[in-house]
């Protein structure tokens, strides 16, 4: 076994490494860009070597400076992680050329499932089932419209160097094809350095099933189950689970030959995942094979028993599988929800700033939290707006649905916009715990899942009103502080032989709101008296530190409240709202609003201008592409009119709120 290791990544996955290889007795080394100098993973190795500017082609791309920092420091090997350099056979190859192990397959079947189409001929050769499509080398524009022809609508664009749903469109007609085209284009050949396309007949109720393979150099293979991935947005993975719900034991069997035979055709070693498309009539289809660690292997940890990156180290290390096949057993079921700092309500926008507040459910057997951030530290541009994963285990796939629905409602993020309350939507939806889902399930239920916050009940206005008011008297300043007695240290609104009237106007989930509350009682015994709408609640409560201990019309109950600059947010189980004191209006909320028409909604890169300087335009045209944490977004007209001027050209990076164009409307 290796003495040292160097992990040639970043954020959650490098914390996850460096947790197996602590637990065997084997040292780390992290590599850190200038942005995550102070990140946790830099925190948890035994050493650490900067690599590096903030951008990945200049730290984390950099295959030359990553060998580097392990001879320097003594790393027997490397393990990749996933993303990044992990899926590079010339990465594969500095190291062995170096002296150095790479903790992944050889270099030659890392390339040979690098290309999507050469990857499906050999998958054809291996009776591996494939998807009608074009895989061919041919890439002339009117080539692929005529495939795609052929093929029959719809259809998807891939990228055939990448996956992770960058350079996949979906297009529904022929007319879109070209537009289609240009844009998968060039998002491949920003992600990959690689334009080349193929075309696929696209299945319209799929789900994402795919099996998790391990080989090691003595000849043994196996595969540890399946796992469905079918809960997507942007083609992108965000609940995952093990086993796939209604997987028969004969299907079970195919998929895990199948995976097998696709790993055995190009001489596979180490930890690897076949994907395939499942049809609605149990027919599965080869996808691609990943050769690497998977984002979501923790849930097949969960439901095995075993740790995927000890089997990684110790297979690299020359050693046979820790298992045989007939020695692993599916026990219970897991469900991995992946917690991102985006906005689901416009179009998954990433999101960035800094992680105010940061409260995780506690871990146990049955509940794990991989992550790579804690409070404070700040979700920036270059990177994956991934906060954590949290992982369940329960008996039962309905019990570890009730699980995971549970722990989202205990999960608290303040100071960023996130996908929990889409999460517990989706974990909670009736038609997602039956089992009746495909990979449209969130675009098909888009109108539920993704519906505004309902109008704040008067249980949350009762709890936003006790707070500000308890807040007001802990943070007032206390004028007579040498006399404990003097009416002048109360901020709670005393008068003389008078009771005391609080008038609120305040802002609960942009919703303005006027209240009087009363005072009533003294001492221990004070309480409140919310008068709102005719209707009256007794208030009584205690702030301690984050935590309202409120008690409403004699209901008990606990609330987490997080104060932020702009307002409060108020965590109360899965329901979240925010609220605040209603400033004067001056008329600066819509002057901001008319500015913010055509700003930047984040820090990023102008990839490219869809109209011309002076070109007339309707109602959402796209006028140009913004990318930033790996992700395109398209700023759209919000009215006819006409495109004056932009202010950056395509590559010019562009700060959150940068006036993008200047606009003239019809």
């Amino acid at each position: 076994m290796f003495n040292k290791i160097l992990i040639a990544n970043r954020g959650e996955i490098a914390c996850r490494v460096i947790r197996s290889a602590r637990r065997l007795g084997i040292g780390t080394v992290a590599v850190y860009s200038d942005a995550d100098r102070d990140a946790l993973h830099v925190t948890l190795a035994d050493e650490a070597v900067r690599i590096g500017a903030a951008a990945p082609r200049d730290s984390y791309l950099r295959a030359d400076r990553i060998v580097q920092a392990a001879l320097a420091t003594g790393a027997a090997a490397i393990h990749p992680g996933y993303g990044f350099l992990a899926e590079n056979a010339d990465f594969a190859r500095l190291c062995a050329g170096s002296g150095v192990v790479f903790i992944g397959p050889p270099p030659e079947a890392i390339a040979a499932m690098g290309c999507k189409s050469a990857a499906k001929r050999l998958m054809e050769q291996a009776s591996v089932p494939l998807v009608p499509g074009y895989h061919g080398e041919a890439q002339d524009d009117e080539l692929l419209a005529a495939e795609a022809a052929r093929i029959g609508f719809p259809v998807l664009l891939k990228a055939a160097a990448g996956g992770g749903g960058k350079g996949m469109r979906r297009v529904d007609r022929a007319e879109e094809f070209a537009a289609a085209l240009a844009a998968a284009r060039r998002e491949a050949d920003k992600a990959f350095g690689d334009a080349r396309m193929l075309v696929e007949k696209c299945l319209l109720h799929p789900r994402h099933v795919e099996v998790q393979v391990f080989c090691d150099t003595h000849g043994n293979a196996v595969h540890l189950f399946e796992r469905d991935c079918s809960l997507q947005r942007r083609h992108q993975k965000v609940i995952e689970e093990a086993p796939a719900p209604g997987i028969t034991p004969a299907l079970r069997e195919a998929l895990g030959h199948a995976a097998l035979r696709a790993a055995a055709a190009i001489g596979y070693v180490g930890a690897g995942t076949v994907e395939f498309l499942l049809d609605a009539d149990g027919e599965f289809y080869f996808m691609e094979m990943n050769t690497r660690l998977q984002v979501e292997h923790p849930v097949t940890e969960m439901i095995t028993g075993e740790d995927l990156v000890e089997w990684q180290l110790r297979v690299a290390a020359g050693e046979p599988l820790p298992r045989r096949q007939d020695e692993l057993a599916i026990r219970g079921h897991a469900v991995e929800a992946r917690v991102y700092a985006e906005d689901p309500h416009h179009d998954f926008l990433p999101v960035s700033g800094t992680l105010a507040f940061l409260q995780a459910p506690l871990e146990g057997p049955q509940l794990r939290i991989d992550t790579g951030v804690v409070q404070g530290d700040a979700i920036g541009i270059h990177y994956d707006p991934l906060i954590a994963k949290l992982i369940v285990r329960d008996q039962t796939r309905e019990r570890a649905l009730a699980r995971l629905a549970a722990a989202l409602g205990d999960y608290r993020v303040g100071g960023l916009v996130t996908n929990l309350t889409l999460l517990h939507r989706l974990a909670t939806h009736p038609a997602f715990v039956r089992g009746e889902f495909d990979t449209g399930f969130i675009a098909t239920h888009a109108p539920g899942l993704l519906a505004p916050r309902p109008v704040a009940a008067a249980r949350e206005l009762a709890l936003a009103v006790l707070y500000l008011l308890l807040a007001r008297e802990r943070d007032a300043p206390h004028p007579a502080a040498g006399d404990p007695h003097s009416p002048w240290r109360l901020a709670n609104g005393w008068r003389s032989a008078e009771a005391a009237v609080h008038r609120l106007e305040l802002r609960l989930d942009a919703e303005a709101r006027r209240v009087v509350v009363e005072e009533v009682g003294n001492g221990s015994a004070r309480r409140f008296r919310l008068h709102s709408e005719g209707h009256a609640m007794l208030l009584a409560g205690r702030l301690a530190g984050n935590r309202l201990e409120a008690v409403i019309d004699g209901h008990r109950s606990s609330v987490t409240v997080f104060a932020g600059t702009h307002g409060c947010t108020l965590f109360d189980g899965p329901r979240i709202c925010e609220f605040a004191l209603q400033r004067p209006d001056t008329g600066e909320d819509a002057d901001a609003a008319a500015a913010d028409a055509f700003a930047a909604p984040m820090n990023g890169a102008v990839v490219a201008w869809l109209v011309e300087p002076g070109q007339a335009v309707e109602r959402g045209d796209g006028l140009l592409v913004i990318e930033a944490m790996k992700m395109e977004h398209v700023v759209r007209a919000p009215l006819a009119g006409r495109v004056t001027a932009f202010r950056y050209r395509p590559g010019e990076l562009v700060d959150g709120g940068a006036e993008l164009l200047g606009f003239e409307p019809a």
